[in-house]
């Protein structure tokens, strides 16, 4: 806890004195400066002291940590496991569950995969003697069997070995395709666990989607029905910490407890023994994941300091709790979720009350002052590690993370009423988790504004680099504002800084750009096309590979409605963000090609099409709305035996958007290109506008490139993309064609754009990750 300066009724000259007195003493006196740091009595003496005891303190940790770590990884590198796993083949594998299974989606329209952590216990090739040992090891089954084991169950399975990636101190991991053999059941407690969460989720089952979805995850960690897009937006918030358990959590629970045995007139130990019991039962519930015993670490720290009546043992109770996780699972060195745990704590603890006691004696009310110091403090300690994930710093976190506390303690509490009476009273949970709902929608209210809010966020270094800038650049604002001078200097210009940026952010014409006419959005490695048919209404051709990243292109164009969604055809890159268009958006109408192949692909658009339903269209076919027309030229007719038939088989679309014509030829190749110029000749395929079709592969006619003529040329492409997307020598023909290239690997969404001087292309910036 930082001390106060001078300014504010601190001594730090007459420190300044005292140190120069001894020092002087100790020269007059021959002593130099290693003799001083003998005498206990000296300041030179006290830090060396203490230097010698955190030295020694530092070694104890790394050959703690040291050994731990080498008992992990000596188990992984065990010679016999090692040639299980370079042989191969087949094994019987004895497991115990760890933690909930977790479904991940797998390919587009096949079964989801699950993920399991479990304790290996046995290992037996065929015809072989069984290896025992107790190893962690990652489970990859795609049987639906896996989804409904619980933690502390034990199974039987067979399987392949596969090696950890590097850094992982697993063991191993194991691909299982065959349903687990479960041997006993687990324990009482699980059970009773498992038969509450599936209440709680019952009960949340008729509400609507997203707090319906977040409710769950906020009291017990079980986030299977959470939004992405709205875990996105939390994460853009600053809020990721609540739509799983935390420390939050831990403490609301704790509060309720605490508050009833005080009634009672309990002394401080046995209400802690109470309060122990009922953290307990609550990781029980909210199943012991790194994140609950985080969260339960940081609620035994304060339970320690309530036990010992010492509000000052706190700070070395984390520290030895830090230590003791640590030794015991030595991943949670690198695990970034622990880091955030222990830096919000450590703010909680050593930055909350030193605020909270400066706002309050400038008359700030208590609750206020709380309520501002407590989320700041956390969000300036966890600043430098969220800075270095993700290369931003977020302006809005704490406004955001201010707005919600009212609604996290009745969430939780009306959360974890309707878990505990799903199983006797299935109506008043149900009664409970709609009043539950609504603090929650309020959370999911501040989470999705907040995320659209201009400027939220600002560019920040990424990685190791920026977090170390930013790590010192705290710290050193946190030292010199303990002066009153330097204080409200920082105060001035961080105040002009916000006043001369903000304006020129909100008022600048910002994203999308005026009379823009097709935006490429930055999707990875896949396409997504967005044409204007009005004010908050698109066209939408292609949804990339995944949700999240077209629905961000979305939000930001401001479109609410889809008039016309095309799927050019049905390749994963191309449809496997499907949800991602539709997620609170009236999507009025869906086609695609007369093509069935990939057929996978063509049952998940449908699946999520549900009422609007999928039509199949074909050369010819039209479509208008205000001054968008759209016509389809190709497939002329159907094309079989080439490179890839589902490319050749592309949607081509020529879209004339106030007076200016785009062509979309999808990902066709070669065969369809040629067939077209064939069959309608070049004055069909010319445009101002190229969507340069599969990416910029080098599939494709150089006659077709130069009948286009287009004055720009876009490329939907990932970074570092495997296929060598696109094509260098490709991309320069278009170039001396005179065609403006840009790519979405490089600048981000691109948006062409109608000036009076002809077109203008803007670049929004920001692409995404490779």
């Amino acid at each position: 806890m930082w001390r106060r300066g001078a300014g504010e009724g601190g001594t730090t000259a007459p420190k300044t004195n005292h140190f120069a007195r001894n020092a002087g003493s100790a020269a007059a006196s021959g002593v130099g400066s290693s003799g001083s740091a003998g005498v206990p009595g000296s300041a030179v003496g006290r830090w060396a002291w203490a230097g010698r005891w955190v030295g020694v303190a530092v070694l104890l940790g790394v050959a703690c940590g040291a050994i731990a770590t080498g008992a992990r990884v000596s188990v992984r590198e065990a010679g016999p496991l090692v040639d299980l796993v370079r042989a191969g083949d087949p094994v019987w594998l004895d497991m115990v569950v760890r933690d909930d299974p977790r479904a991940l989606r797998g390919s587009v329209g096949g079964p989801p995969m699950y993920i399991v952590a479990v304790d290996l216990k046995g290992v037996r090739a065929e015809d072989a003697a069984p290896l025992r040992l107790s190893a962690r090891a990652l489970v990859l089954g795609s049987d639906p069997g896996w989804r409904g084991l619980l933690p502390g169950q034990r199974v039987t399975a067979t399987g392949k070995l596969l090696p950890p990636r590097g850094g992982d101190l697993r063991a191993v991991v194991a691909s299982v395709r065959e349903a687990p053999r479960p041997v006993g059941r687990s324990s009482w407690a699980q059970r009773a666990a498992g038969v509450l969460r599936a209440g709680l989720q019952r009960a949340c089952a008729p509400l609507p989607d997203r707090p319906g979805g977040l409710l769950p995850g906020l009291v017990v960690g079980d986030t299977s029905r959470l939004d992405p897009a709205l875990e996105e937006d939390f994460r853009t918030t600053g809020m990721t910490h609540l739509n799983a358990v935390s420390g939050a959590n831990v403490a609301i629970v704790l509060g309720v407890v605490l508050f009833a045995v005080r009634r009672t007139r309990a002394g401080p130990v046995v209400t802690a023994l109470v309060c122990a019991v009922a953290l307990v039962g609550f990781v029980i519930l909210a199943r012991p994941s790194p994140s609950v015993v985080r969260a339960a670490a940081m609620g035994a720290i304060g339970l320690l300091g309530l036990a010992s009546g010492r509000k000052r043992a706190a700070l070395p109770a984390l520290a030895a709790g830090v230590a003791v996780l640590i030794v015991v699972d030595p991943e949670l060195a690198s695990d970034v979720g622990f880091a955030l745990s222990v830096l919000a704590t450590s703010g909680l603890l050593l930055l909350a009350p030193v605020w909270r006691d400066g706002l309050r004696r400038r008359g700030w009310p208590p609750g206020a002052a709380e309520a501002l110091a407590v989320p700041a403090a956390a969000q300036v300690a966890c600043g430098p590690v969220v800075a270095g994930l993700s290369g931003t710093i977020s302006i809005i976190a704490i406004p955001a993370n201010l707005l919600v506390v009212p609604a996290i303690a009745p969430a939780t509490l009306l959360g974890v009423t309707s878990a505990v009476i799903s199983p006797v009273w299935p109506a008043g949970a149900e009664f409970t988790a709609w009043l539950g709902h609504w603090p929650a929608q309020w959370l999911v209210l501040v989470a999705t504004y907040g995320a659209r809010v201009p400027a939220g966020a600002l560019p920040w270094p990424g990685g190791l680099t920026g977090a170390l800038l930013l790590a010192v650049i705290t710290v050193g604002l946190l030292v010199a504002t303990r002066r009153p001078l330097i204080r409200k200097l920082v105060t001035v210009v961080a105040l002009g800084g916000v006043l001369g940026a903000l304006p020129v952010r909100l008022l600048a014409p910002g994203w999308p750009p005026p009379g823009w006419l097709i935006v490429a959005c930055a999707v990875g490695q896949g396409d997504a096309i967005v044409l204007p048919a009005g004010s908050g209404r698109a066209v939408v051709v292609d949804a990339g590979p995944e949700p999240n990243a077209v629905d961000h292109c979305l939000r930001r164009l401001g479109v609410r409605q889809v008039v016309l969604f095309v799927v050019s055809h049905f390749h994963v890159d191309h449809i496997g963000g499907v949800a991602g268009v539709f997620r609170g958006r009236d999507v009025r109408a869906v086609v695609g090609p007369d093509w069935p192949d990939p057929p996978a692909g063509r049952a998940s658009v449908a699946a999520t099409a549900g009422r609007v339903g999928v039509l199949g269209v074909g050369p010819g076919w039209a479509y208008g709305s205000g001054n968008l027309t759209l016509k389809v030229l190709g497939p002329v007719e159907p094309l079989r035996g080439t490179n890839s038939d589902p490319n050749n088989n592309s949607l081509v679309l020529r879209a004339e958007v106030d007076g200016r014509t785009i062509l979309l030829p999808g990902d066709a190749e070669t065969e369809e290109q040629d067939d077209m110029l064939a069959h309608l000749g070049a004055d069909a395929v010319r445009a101002d506008i190229l969507k340069v079709a599969h990416h910029g592969s080098s599939y494709q006619s150089p006659r077709f490139l130069d009948e286009i003529r287009p004055s720009v040329a876009l490329v939907s492409v990932g970074a570092d993309n495997d296929y060598g997307h696109p094509n260098g020598p490709l991309l320069a023909r278009l170039a001396r064609g005179g065609a403006r290239v840009l790519r979405t690997d490089q600048l981000g969404d691109l948006a062409a754009v109608a000036s009076g001087r002809g077109l203008a292309v803007v670049a929004r910036g920001d692409p995404p990750a490779p």
